[in-house]
Protein backbone atom coordinates (compact mmCIF):
# COMPACT_ATOMS: atom_id res chain seq x y z
CA UNK A 1 0.00 0.00 0.00
CA UNK A 2 1.33 3.35 -1.15
CA UNK A 3 2.50 5.59 2.05
CA UNK A 4 2.01 9.17 1.57
CA UNK A 5 3.80 12.45 3.46
CA UNK A 6 0.78 13.79 5.38
CA UNK A 7 0.30 16.95 7.80
CA UNK A 8 -2.36 17.76 10.29
CA UNK A 9 -3.10 21.30 9.97
CA UNK A 10 -4.66 22.86 13.68
CA UNK A 11 -5.01 26.15 14.59
CA UNK A 12 -2.07 28.33 16.24
CA UNK A 13 -1.32 27.44 19.77
CA UNK A 14 -2.53 23.63 19.68
CA UNK A 15 -0.05 21.67 17.19
CA UNK A 16 1.48 19.97 20.36
CA UNK A 17 -2.03 18.10 21.04
CA UNK A 18 -2.49 17.35 17.56
CA UNK A 19 1.29 15.58 17.85
CA UNK A 20 -0.07 13.94 21.35
CA UNK A 21 -3.14 12.85 19.48
CA UNK A 22 -1.18 11.55 16.28
CA UNK A 23 1.72 9.77 18.55
CA UNK A 24 -1.19 7.74 20.68
CA UNK A 25 -2.84 6.81 18.15
CA UNK A 26 0.82 5.28 17.02
CA UNK A 27 2.24 7.88 14.29
CA UNK A 28 5.73 9.42 14.12
CA UNK A 29 5.15 13.03 14.54
CA UNK A 30 7.03 15.93 13.74
CA UNK A 31 5.04 19.20 15.15
CA UNK A 32 5.51 22.47 13.34
CA UNK A 33 3.73 25.92 13.35
CA UNK A 34 0.25 25.16 12.31
CA UNK A 35 0.85 21.57 11.62
CA UNK A 36 1.85 18.14 12.57
CA UNK A 37 3.97 16.10 9.54
CA UNK A 38 3.43 11.99 9.96
CA UNK A 39 3.36 9.28 7.78
CA UNK A 40 0.82 6.81 6.33
CA UNK A 41 -1.71 5.17 3.87
CA UNK A 42 -5.00 5.78 2.48
CA UNK A 43 -5.87 3.71 5.88
CA UNK A 44 -4.14 5.72 7.67
CA UNK A 45 -5.95 9.12 5.87
CA UNK A 46 -9.27 7.71 7.40
CA UNK A 47 -7.96 7.03 10.63
CA UNK A 48 -7.04 10.18 11.59
CA UNK A 49 -9.26 12.06 9.78
CA UNK A 50 -12.11 9.72 12.09
CA UNK A 51 -9.80 10.26 15.12
CA UNK A 52 -8.37 13.60 15.24
CA UNK A 53 -10.18 15.94 17.30
CA UNK A 54 -8.44 18.54 17.79
CA UNK A 55 -6.92 18.91 14.05
CA UNK A 56 -8.51 20.64 11.07
CA UNK A 57 -7.70 19.08 8.18
CA UNK A 58 -5.46 15.89 7.11
CA UNK A 59 -3.85 17.06 3.66
CA UNK A 60 -1.35 14.91 0.49
CA UNK A 61 1.87 17.03 1.11
CA UNK A 62 2.45 16.19 -3.06
CA UNK A 63 5.57 17.78 -3.68
CA UNK A 64 7.63 20.78 -1.76
CA UNK A 65 10.21 22.79 -3.42
CA UNK A 66 11.79 26.44 -3.73
CA UNK A 67 10.53 28.55 -6.46
CA UNK A 68 11.68 32.02 -7.33
CA UNK A 69 10.12 32.31 -10.82
CA UNK A 70 6.88 31.30 -11.92
CA UNK A 71 8.40 29.21 -14.63
CA UNK A 72 10.13 27.03 -11.71
CA UNK A 73 6.70 26.74 -9.88
CA UNK A 74 5.73 25.27 -13.52
CA UNK A 75 7.87 22.97 -14.10
CA UNK A 76 8.39 21.74 -11.01
CA UNK A 77 4.59 21.37 -10.12
CA UNK A 78 4.68 19.76 -13.73
CA UNK A 79 7.31 17.09 -13.46
CA UNK A 80 4.53 15.38 -10.41
CA UNK A 81 2.29 12.51 -12.03
CA UNK A 82 -0.56 13.98 -11.09
CA UNK A 83 -2.08 10.78 -13.12
CA UNK A 84 -1.67 9.06 -10.34
CA UNK A 85 -3.69 11.27 -7.57
CA UNK A 86 -6.38 12.11 -10.34
CA UNK A 87 -8.57 10.60 -12.67
CA UNK A 88 -9.13 12.30 -15.92
CA UNK A 89 -12.55 13.67 -15.27
CA UNK A 90 -11.15 15.03 -11.44
CA UNK A 91 -12.50 18.41 -10.29
CA UNK A 92 -9.62 19.94 -9.06
CA UNK A 93 -9.79 23.84 -7.80
CA UNK A 94 -6.29 25.02 -7.04
CA UNK A 95 -6.54 27.88 -3.35
CA UNK A 96 -3.30 29.48 -2.83
CA UNK A 97 -1.66 31.59 -0.27
CA UNK A 98 1.83 33.53 -0.04
CA UNK A 99 3.94 34.79 2.76
CA UNK A 100 7.13 36.74 2.55
CA UNK A 101 8.19 35.41 -0.54
CA UNK A 102 8.91 36.57 -4.67
CA UNK A 103 5.92 35.00 -5.65
CA UNK A 104 3.91 37.14 -4.04
CA UNK A 105 0.69 36.97 -6.75
CA UNK A 106 -1.67 34.23 -5.27
CA UNK A 107 -4.14 34.57 -7.95
CA UNK A 108 -1.16 34.10 -10.21
CA UNK A 109 0.63 30.93 -8.41
CA UNK A 110 -3.06 29.38 -8.93
CA UNK A 111 -3.34 30.11 -12.06
CA UNK A 112 0.30 28.51 -12.76
CA UNK A 113 -0.09 25.07 -10.91
CA UNK A 114 -3.36 25.12 -12.87
CA UNK A 115 -2.04 25.16 -16.12
CA UNK A 116 1.10 22.89 -14.66
CA UNK A 117 -1.27 20.17 -13.83
CA UNK A 118 -4.07 20.26 -17.20
CA UNK A 119 -0.33 20.17 -19.27
CA UNK A 120 0.27 16.79 -17.23
CA UNK A 121 -2.69 14.92 -17.34
CA UNK A 122 -3.94 16.25 -20.94
CA UNK A 123 -0.06 14.56 -21.89
CA UNK A 124 -1.07 11.43 -19.97
CA UNK A 125 -4.64 11.16 -20.98
CA UNK A 126 -3.75 12.02 -24.50
CA UNK A 127 -6.32 15.06 -24.08
CA UNK A 128 -6.10 17.53 -26.93
CA UNK A 129 -9.47 19.44 -25.94
CA UNK A 130 -10.02 20.98 -22.03
CA UNK A 131 -10.26 18.00 -19.04
CA UNK A 132 -13.85 17.67 -18.19
CA UNK A 133 -13.77 18.26 -14.36
CA UNK A 134 -17.22 16.47 -13.97
CA UNK A 135 -15.69 13.90 -11.16
CA UNK A 136 -14.94 14.16 -7.93
CA UNK A 137 -13.73 16.58 -6.30
CA UNK A 138 -10.03 16.78 -5.39
CA UNK A 139 -9.26 20.31 -3.33
CA UNK A 140 -5.44 21.25 -3.91
CA UNK A 141 -3.57 24.25 -2.47
CA UNK A 142 -0.35 25.88 -3.01
CA UNK A 143 1.54 27.45 -0.43
CA UNK A 144 4.45 29.40 -0.63
CA UNK A 145 6.63 30.79 2.57
CA UNK A 146 9.65 32.76 2.01
CA UNK A 147 10.18 30.89 -1.64
CA UNK A 148 9.54 27.56 -0.18
CA UNK A 149 6.59 25.99 -2.15
CA UNK A 150 4.25 23.09 -0.64
CA UNK A 151 1.87 21.78 -2.90
CA UNK A 152 -0.98 19.42 -0.84
CA UNK A 153 -4.20 17.50 -1.40
CA UNK A 154 -7.00 18.25 1.31
CA UNK A 155 -8.55 14.71 1.87
CA UNK A 156 -10.87 16.28 4.77
CA UNK A 157 -13.53 18.49 2.88
CA UNK A 158 -15.69 20.39 5.28
CA UNK A 159 -13.29 21.12 8.20
CA UNK A 160 -12.68 18.27 11.12
CA UNK A 161 -14.73 20.72 13.41
CA UNK A 162 -17.70 19.50 11.56
CA UNK A 163 -18.49 16.53 13.68
CA UNK A 164 -22.20 16.79 12.06
CA UNK A 165 -23.84 16.78 15.57
CA UNK A 166 -24.70 20.75 15.78
CA UNK A 167 -28.46 21.41 14.50
CA UNK A 168 -28.58 24.64 15.76
CA UNK A 169 -26.23 27.41 17.63
CA UNK A 170 -25.60 30.15 19.45
CA UNK A 171 -24.54 33.82 18.75
CA UNK A 172 -20.27 32.94 19.42
CA UNK A 173 -20.16 29.15 19.33
CA UNK A 174 -17.13 27.36 20.45
CA UNK A 175 -15.48 25.36 17.02
CA UNK A 176 -15.90 21.81 18.12
CA UNK A 177 -12.17 20.92 17.67
CA UNK A 178 -11.30 23.77 19.93
CA UNK A 179 -13.85 22.40 22.95
CA UNK A 180 -12.12 19.53 22.36
CA UNK A 181 -8.33 20.87 22.55
CA UNK A 182 -9.66 23.09 26.02
CA UNK A 183 -10.92 19.41 27.32
CA UNK A 184 -7.49 17.70 26.42
CA UNK A 185 -5.40 20.79 28.41
CA UNK A 186 -7.30 19.70 31.62
CA UNK A 187 -6.31 17.45 33.83
CA UNK A 188 -9.34 15.61 33.75
CA UNK A 189 -9.82 12.02 34.33
CA UNK A 190 -14.02 10.69 33.14
CA UNK A 191 -13.62 8.03 34.74
CA UNK A 192 -13.45 9.35 38.55
CA UNK A 193 -13.98 13.89 38.43
CA UNK A 194 -16.79 15.29 37.51
CA UNK A 195 -17.09 17.71 34.59
CA UNK A 196 -19.07 21.10 34.16
CA UNK A 197 -19.91 23.74 31.59
CA UNK A 198 -21.70 26.71 33.62
CA UNK A 199 -22.03 28.81 30.23
CA UNK A 200 -22.50 26.02 27.95
CA UNK A 201 -24.69 28.07 24.89
CA UNK A 202 -25.66 25.28 22.83
CA UNK A 203 -23.58 22.46 24.53
CA UNK A 204 -20.65 22.56 22.82
CA UNK A 205 -17.85 21.95 25.66
CA UNK A 206 -20.36 18.96 27.46
CA UNK A 207 -20.89 17.47 24.31
CA UNK A 208 -17.51 16.96 23.58
CA UNK A 209 -16.20 16.09 26.77
CA UNK A 210 -18.85 12.76 25.95
CA UNK A 211 -17.01 11.95 23.39
CA UNK A 212 -13.67 11.69 24.89
CA UNK A 213 -15.35 9.95 28.05
CA UNK A 214 -16.79 7.38 25.58
CA UNK A 215 -13.88 6.91 23.57
CA UNK A 216 -16.12 7.86 20.37
CA UNK A 217 -14.46 9.00 16.86
CA UNK A 218 -15.36 12.58 16.55
CA UNK A 219 -15.72 11.73 12.92
CA UNK A 220 -17.62 8.68 13.00
CA UNK A 221 -20.77 10.56 11.92
CA UNK A 222 -19.36 11.92 9.07
CA UNK A 223 -17.86 11.57 5.51
CA UNK A 224 -14.56 13.02 4.28
CA UNK A 225 -14.27 14.18 0.61
CA UNK A 226 -11.32 11.71 0.17
CA UNK A 227 -14.16 8.70 0.36
CA UNK A 228 -15.15 10.33 -3.31
CA UNK A 229 -12.15 9.18 -5.01
CA UNK A 230 -11.49 5.74 -7.12
CA UNK A 231 -8.21 4.91 -5.09
CA UNK A 232 -9.53 5.13 -1.48
CA UNK A 233 -11.62 1.79 -0.72
CA UNK A 234 -15.49 2.18 0.68
CA UNK A 235 -14.32 -1.35 2.32
CA UNK A 236 -11.39 0.46 4.03
CA UNK A 237 -13.35 3.09 5.14
CA UNK A 238 -16.14 0.67 6.26
CA UNK A 239 -13.16 -1.06 8.14
CA UNK A 240 -11.84 1.48 10.11
CA UNK A 241 -15.32 2.78 11.17
CA UNK A 242 -16.40 -0.36 12.61
CA UNK A 243 -13.33 -0.76 14.46
CA UNK A 244 -13.64 3.22 15.88
CA UNK A 245 -17.33 1.50 17.06
CA UNK A 246 -15.76 -1.34 18.96
CA UNK A 247 -13.27 0.67 20.79
CA UNK A 248 -16.28 2.96 21.72
CA UNK A 249 -17.33 2.57 25.64
CA UNK A 250 -20.65 2.99 25.85
CA UNK A 251 -20.95 1.23 29.10
CA UNK A 252 -19.37 3.18 31.79
CA UNK A 253 -21.09 5.62 33.56
CA UNK A 254 -19.79 9.38 33.79
CA UNK A 255 -20.53 12.92 35.32
CA UNK A 256 -21.22 15.38 32.94
CA UNK A 257 -23.01 18.42 33.15
CA UNK A 258 -23.45 21.82 31.30
CA UNK A 259 -25.65 24.65 32.22
CA UNK A 260 -27.05 28.28 31.26
CA UNK A 261 -28.93 30.93 32.04
CA UNK A 262 -30.81 31.22 28.88
CA UNK A 263 -33.55 28.25 28.37
CA UNK A 264 -33.13 29.01 24.81
CA UNK A 265 -29.52 27.83 24.58
CA UNK A 266 -30.44 25.13 26.80
CA UNK A 267 -33.08 23.34 24.63
CA UNK A 268 -30.27 23.72 21.83
CA UNK A 269 -27.75 22.12 23.93
CA UNK A 270 -30.14 19.24 24.62
CA UNK A 271 -30.55 18.83 20.77
CA UNK A 272 -27.34 18.55 19.80
CA UNK A 273 -26.53 16.22 22.83
CA UNK A 274 -29.33 13.87 21.07
CA UNK A 275 -28.42 14.65 17.39
CA UNK A 276 -24.82 13.28 18.66
CA UNK A 277 -26.26 10.40 20.48
CA UNK A 278 -25.54 11.35 23.68
CA UNK A 279 -28.50 12.96 25.11
CA UNK A 280 -28.19 10.21 28.07
CA UNK A 281 -24.45 11.77 29.06
CA UNK A 282 -24.98 14.90 29.23
CA UNK A 283 -27.28 16.37 32.50
CA UNK A 284 -28.15 20.19 30.98
CA UNK A 285 -30.39 22.32 32.95
CA UNK A 286 -31.09 26.02 33.53
CA UNK A 287 -28.78 27.99 35.98
CA UNK A 288 -27.00 30.96 36.65
CA UNK A 289 -23.20 30.61 36.89
CA UNK A 290 -22.90 33.53 39.75
CA UNK A 291 -25.12 31.58 41.95
CA UNK A 292 -23.19 28.08 41.31
CA UNK A 293 -23.09 25.61 44.14
CA UNK A 294 -21.95 21.88 44.41
CA UNK A 295 -21.33 19.02 47.13
CA UNK A 296 -19.32 17.39 44.54
CA UNK A 297 -15.35 17.28 44.85
CA UNK A 298 -11.87 16.97 42.39
CA UNK A 299 -14.36 17.84 39.46
CA UNK A 300 -12.87 20.26 36.40
CA UNK A 301 -14.91 23.36 34.84
CA UNK A 302 -14.32 24.23 31.24
CA UNK A 303 -15.91 27.61 30.72
CA UNK A 304 -15.82 30.02 27.50
CA UNK A 305 -18.12 32.90 29.02
CA UNK A 306 -18.67 35.93 26.92
CA UNK A 307 -15.68 38.33 26.04
CA UNK A 308 -16.44 41.86 26.11
CA UNK A 309 -15.50 42.53 22.48
CA UNK A 310 -17.57 45.41 21.93
CA UNK A 311 -17.15 47.82 24.49
CA UNK A 312 -21.04 48.04 25.37
CA UNK A 313 -20.60 44.74 26.71
CA UNK A 314 -17.48 44.96 28.69
CA UNK A 315 -18.86 46.02 32.55
CA UNK A 316 -21.74 43.60 32.47
CA UNK A 317 -18.89 41.35 31.32
CA UNK A 318 -16.45 42.09 34.71
CA UNK A 319 -19.95 41.72 36.52
CA UNK A 320 -20.10 38.11 35.00
CA UNK A 321 -16.49 37.50 36.03
CA UNK A 322 -16.57 38.86 39.23
CA UNK A 323 -19.51 36.71 40.31
CA UNK A 324 -18.29 33.37 38.59
CA UNK A 325 -14.78 34.34 40.79
CA UNK A 326 -16.75 34.62 43.78
CA UNK A 327 -19.21 31.35 43.17
CA UNK A 328 -15.85 29.17 42.07
CA UNK A 329 -14.09 30.50 45.43
CA UNK A 330 -15.49 27.99 47.80
CA UNK A 331 -14.43 25.42 45.13
CA UNK A 332 -11.21 24.65 46.40
CA UNK A 333 -10.72 21.01 45.20
CA UNK A 334 -12.36 21.75 41.63
CA UNK A 335 -9.63 23.25 38.72
CA UNK A 336 -11.15 26.06 36.48
CA UNK A 337 -10.40 26.58 33.23
CA UNK A 338 -11.54 29.61 31.58
CA UNK A 339 -11.29 30.60 28.08
CA UNK A 340 -11.47 34.65 27.19
CA UNK A 341 -9.87 37.52 25.13
CA UNK A 342 -9.99 40.00 28.02
CA UNK A 343 -6.69 40.93 29.20
CA UNK A 344 -8.23 42.23 32.54
CA UNK A 345 -9.78 38.76 33.46
CA UNK A 346 -7.92 38.26 36.17
CA UNK A 347 -8.77 41.69 38.21
CA UNK A 348 -12.54 41.10 37.68
CA UNK A 349 -12.26 37.34 38.71
CA UNK A 350 -10.59 38.07 41.75
CA UNK A 351 -7.73 35.81 41.28
CA UNK A 352 -4.54 35.41 39.83
CA UNK A 353 -4.40 32.31 37.12
CA UNK A 354 -2.00 29.09 38.24
CA UNK A 355 -1.21 29.25 34.44
CA UNK A 356 -1.95 31.23 31.17
CA UNK A 357 -2.34 29.45 27.83
CA UNK A 358 -2.59 31.67 24.55
CA UNK A 359 -4.87 30.16 22.48
CA UNK A 360 -6.68 31.64 18.95
CA UNK A 361 -10.50 31.44 19.11
CA UNK A 362 -10.75 31.58 15.27
CA UNK A 363 -8.58 34.59 14.61
CA UNK A 364 -9.35 35.99 18.26
CA UNK A 365 -6.29 36.06 20.43
CA UNK A 366 -7.59 34.43 23.68
CA UNK A 367 -6.13 32.95 26.55
CA UNK A 368 -6.84 30.26 28.63
CA UNK A 369 -6.70 31.35 32.69
CA UNK A 370 -6.18 27.88 34.40
CA UNK A 371 -7.05 27.82 38.46
CA UNK A 372 -6.00 24.44 39.50
CA UNK A 373 -7.45 22.81 42.63
CA UNK A 374 -6.29 20.47 45.32
CA UNK A 375 -7.80 17.07 44.67
CA UNK A 376 -9.17 15.23 48.02
CA UNK A 377 -8.72 11.44 47.62
CA UNK A 378 -9.94 9.26 49.85
CA UNK A 379 -8.82 5.70 50.51
CA UNK A 380 -10.86 3.93 48.36
CA UNK A 381 -10.62 6.32 45.62
CA UNK A 382 -7.10 5.34 45.29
Amino acid sequence: MQTFQLIATCAAGIEALVGRELRDLGYETQVENGRVRFNGTVRDILRTNLWLRTADRIKIVVKEFPALTFTELFDQTEAVAWDELLPMDANFPVEGRSHNSQLHSVPDAQAIVKKAIVTQLSDVYHRRTRLPETGAKFPLEVAINKDQVMLTLDTTGDSLFKRGYRVAKGDAPLKENMAAALILLTHWTPADMPFLDPVCGSGTLPIEAALIARNIAPGYNRHFICESWPWVSSKVADTVRDEADAAADYDSEFDIAGSDNDPEMVAIAKKNAQAAGLSQDVHFSVADVTALTTDKINGVIVANPPYGERLSDQTAVRALYKGMGKAFKPLTTWSKYILTSDLDFEAAYGQRATKKRKLYNGALRTDLYQYWGKPIWHHDNK
